[in-house]
């Protein structure tokens, strides 16, 4: 992938001499740590730029932001991909850094595009829009490989921890500021047990999980102290709880992989943090629209981090209030699937994340696909969710459904996005059960071919 970079890179570097430069990324985790990476980027090459945060790119969108190419140069990260088919007629190039997967055949001279599915070896080069913005980085200055603890950030955000392909090892390798160790991938690892293992949800934990008594009664069996962390944990105490926490976890869906990984530790503030904790405080941020503030906290903002901390505080309660709704709202199920229709009982900024606490716990069987539907103005936002890592492609699912909906509906602006385990789409409010209906017939259809 590097190679490819390189000439992204060329081009770009002619493309902004005289010029300032938009920057469009997504509003998750890794989008957001995509953009911190190439405000840095720019800033170091005095390079005036703006930013917008976005939730996803439609037609409005992109129309805004084209009517600002002629002077600007304008720049995608971490989104862009699924969105080929508006930079047809494009008149000078556009810059798209991302890793969603994409229509090759849709590709022309002037759009400038680093993504690993392009490469020879994309399983190799797998990594998140924020790798992609490093190694983007990176190549125009060799001493951007700072940036290398956002782009980690971004990773872990995007749940890349686990099988990690050889281009984000070799990211973890750059990170000087970093610290790996194998353990409960209980989050955060900073902080004390007794709240850490009440507060789990991936893993979900039997008994324990929003269960006072039942932590106390897990640490004592072990032998360990209230007030440690994982951190605190020496080889024997860490077997014992590992020991303890599959037990209870025997009797359902979860896996040794789900329960025993890489812990990631990071300075940033000046002290140690669980980078999962770090990534769900941006995500948290951004979702309930506080863009600026998770980027500025993810720059290292002091003040952006106390409103942040507070900022999390809230984003928690909204999860927990969404839990509650979903776990008593009816749903429609089928065979290996459930669909969440929350209406405006859910926020749509929350209802992916919501599905994907769902899909951790050990309330749905393996392979089960969650699809959340909830109200945005006059649009639904739709998240899809597998249960486990094995199962059916929903983005290739999730475009099907599409598809067949506008045969329908010529008229929708229905796009997806995602990949593999994890997909989406916005659809207009007043084709709600039109939608349903499509949805559920292919979720059935696929069974089936099974």
């Amino acid at each position: 992938m590097l190679k490819e970079v390189a000439l992204v890179v060329k081009d770009f570097l002619e493309s902004i001499k005289g010029k300032s430069v938009r920057i469009v990324s997504h509003f998750d985790s890794d989008g957001i740590t995509s953009a911190g990476i190439l405000i840095k980027v720019l800033q170091r090459l005095d390079v005036n730029f703006s930013v917008r945060i976005v939730k996803s790119l439609d037609g409005d969108i992109i129309g805004q932001e084209l009517l600002r190419h002629e002077k600007e140069v304008l720049m995608f990260s971490d989104l862009g991909s699924g969105s080929l088919d508006y930079f047809q007629d494009l008149k000078s190039p556009i810059y798209i850094l991302d890793h969603h997967e994409l229509d090759k055949s849709k590709l022309n001279s002037n759009i400038k595009i680093i993504n690993p599915h392009l490469t020879n070896d994309p399983e190799a080069n797998a990594c998140t829009g924020a790798g992609v913005c490093y190694f983007f980085g990176k190549t125009i200055d060799s001493k951007n490989i700072d940036l290398s603890k956002m782009a980690i950030i971004g990773m872990i955000g995007d749940r890349h921890e686990n099988n990690l392909s050889k281009i984000n090892q070799q990211i973890i390798n750059d990170c000087e500021d970093l610290e790996m160790r194998k353990g409960l991938v209980l989050y955060p690892a900073t902080r004390p047990l007794r709240r850490s293992l009440e507060y789990s949800t991936s893993p979900y934990i039997p008994g324990v999980t929003g269960n006072g008594n039942g932590v106390v009664e897990l640490l004592r069996e072990t032998g360990i102290g209230y007030n440690k962390s994982l951190l605190d944990l020496n080889s024997d105490e860490m077997s014992k709880l590992l020991t303890a926490v599959m037990v209870r976890c025997a009797n359902d869906n979860s896996s040794s992989d789900s329960i025993v990984g890489n812990i990631f530790i990071l300075k940033f503030f000046n002290t140690k943090e669980d980078v999962r904790e770090v990534s769900t405080l941006v995500n948290a941020c951004s979702r309930l629209g506080y863009h600026d503030i998770a980027l500025s906290y993810i720059l290292e903002n002091q003040k952006a981090k106390t409103q942040a901390l507070d900022i999390y505080t809230e984003y928690k309660q909204e999860l927990v209030s969404g839990l509650k709704v979903a776990e008593k709202m009816d749903k429609i199920r089928g065979e290996k699937f459930v669909i969440l229709n929350a209406r405006d009982k859910i926020k749509d900024a929350i209802i992916g994340t919501i599905c994907s606490m769902l899909s951790g716990s050990p309330t749905y069987k393996e392979g089960t696909i969650l699809i959340g539907m909830a109200y945005n103005e006059d649009k639904i936002k739709v998240s899809a969710r597998i249960v486990g890592r094995d199962g059916r492609n929903l983005k290739e699912l999730m475009e099907k459904t599409i598809v067949e909906f506008k045969i329908d509906n010529p008229d929708s602006i229905a796009e997806v996005g995602g990949h593999h385990f994890a997909a989406g789409c916005l659809i207009e409010k007043d084709k709600e059960n039109s939608f349903i209906e499509v949805l559920r017939k292919n979720l059935e259809v696929e069974i089936v071919k099974i």
